[in-house]
């Protein structure tokens, strides 16, 4: 993916994806159905984007305001769900900055983005430190639930990337903290923003 301006298409969610990290989603909203019909016809992805005001469904007369830094996803699953929906699965691939954002008729949000140079999938791994070996034990435990692991995510626990990408998703922290770790771009910064968070949640706990 080239690392200049594109035009892509939005999912505004309540949710935060990081690069690598799996989304199931259900898609009943008819803009959506068209937008993952044309993403498997011509194997392209679309925009994960935190909404920061309105809802999932857009209401008539509502609107929805995004998050200007989201992360580009690929389909890799999909099927026909028990209550009769579709079900897709997203990856992550890349982050994005958004730099103009508008609604088409269908109600479809379009923006312009700016392909971030760092958070991709497929950089060249980032040797841990020993300081961080106890978030990879974190890691490894988060990873064990069986929600997680029904995901079929990738994991190399020597990469500092991928280490933070992870502890971020799954961390059980606020979204606005999550798309807060995702805007950074230094890995050592959201390393150590995410063990202030940690401490933060066991203080909370104990």
């Amino acid at each position: 993916m080239p690392a200049e301006s594109d035009l892509i298409p939005l999912f505004p969610l309540r949710s935060v994806l990081f690069p690598g990290g799996r989304l199931p989603l259900q898609i009943f909203e008819q803009r959506y159905i068209d937008l993952v019909s044309h993403c498997m016809k011509t194997d392209t992805g679309f925009g994960v984007s935190l909404i920061t005001k309105g809802d999932e469904v857009v209401k008539p007369g509502a609107q929805q305001q995004v998050s200007r830094v989201g992360v580009y996803a690929r389909i890799v699953d999909w099927d026909q769900l028990p209550n009769g929906l579709l079900g897709i699965t997203v990856e992550g691939e890349r982050k994005f900055s958004v730099t103009d954002c508008w609604a088409r008729d269908d109600k479809l949000l379009m923006a312009s983005v700016q392909w971030c140079a760092q958070d991709f999938v497929g950089q060249d791994v980032l040797p841990l430190t020993q300081e961080q070996e106890g978030l990879v034990d974190l890691l490894r435990d988060l990873m064990a639930h069986p929600l997680i692991e029904s995901l079929g995510l990738e994991m190399d626990y020597t990469d500092q990337r991928q280490l933070g990408w992870r502890l971020s998703e799954l961390l059980p922290v606020p979204a606005h903290q999550k798309q807060k770790l995702l805007e950074l771009d230094d890995t050592s910064e959201r390393l150590q923003e995410i063990e202030n968070l940690v401490v933060s949640v066991m203080r909370h706990n104990n």
